[in-house]
């Protein structure tokens, strides 16, 4: 008999998870082993149970899915992730794929394309919702390092420049500097407009 695919779910809206969790269970070859609201504790899980896939949503609390997919990636872990989102933009996924994520799709998709495209990351393979395929070719470069989408999420989480500064332990002088910087790689015309512009193009 085939080995069951061993799935952790992760996403922040209970019910949705709920209602993953029960869908996914009724397919005979998957295995639901753990369920996670927030993205410290689907990593917990993932470190733990070893699952085949963790199938997550982009934008959680605490760690979003592009990050778990990033430090999963770069410990060579077992675990393979799936991205289901809301979030149909080019840059999202580029940035997705450029962190080992094996699918994306959008929640919208019908029950039996998530099983299938599951199934298919199982075998080695990738899902990739088709539209979006399209568009990641033209995708715009994303300029922005790990440290300047930090920055832009405190902006647009209405954090003060000396609470900023304090979590990341610069000095006002260094802060300004990074937010000079990261504005004149965006080419917007201060840190509000440059959180705007990084948040439409799937940056953050």
């Amino acid at each position: 008999m085939r080995q069951k695919l061993r799935l952790v779910l992760a996403e922040d809206q209970v019910m949705l998870l709920e209602a993953f969790a029960s869908m996914l269970s009724l397919e005979p070859d998957f295995e639901i082993v753990g369920k996670a609201t927030n993205g410290r504790d689907a990593l917990a899980l993932v470190q733990t149970l070893r699952p085949d896939i963790l199938l997550t949503d982009i934008e959680m609390p605490e760690l979003g899915g592009i990050e778990l997919a990033e430090k999963l990636y770069t410990t060579k872990a077992h675990t393979v992730v799936v991205i289901v989102t809301t979030f149909a933009r080019a840059g999202y996924m580029k940035r997705a794929l450029n962190a080992g994520v094996r699918g994306y799709l959008l929640k919208d998709a019908p029950l039996a394309q998530l099983a299938e495209a599951l199934r298919n990351v199982g075998r080695g393979g990738r899902a990739i919702d088709p539209t979006l395929a399209q568009q990641v070719w033209d995708a715009a470069h994303d300029p922005l390092n790990s440290r300047d989408r930090a920055i832009l999420r405190l902006v647009e989480s209405g954090r003060s420049s000396e609470q900023i500064a304090t979590l990341f332990d610069l000095s006002p002088g260094t802060l300004r500097n990074c937010f000079s910087d990261i504005i004149q790689k965006i080419g917007a015309r201060n840190r509000v407009e440059a959180s705007r512009i990084a948040r439409q193009n799937g940056w953050l």
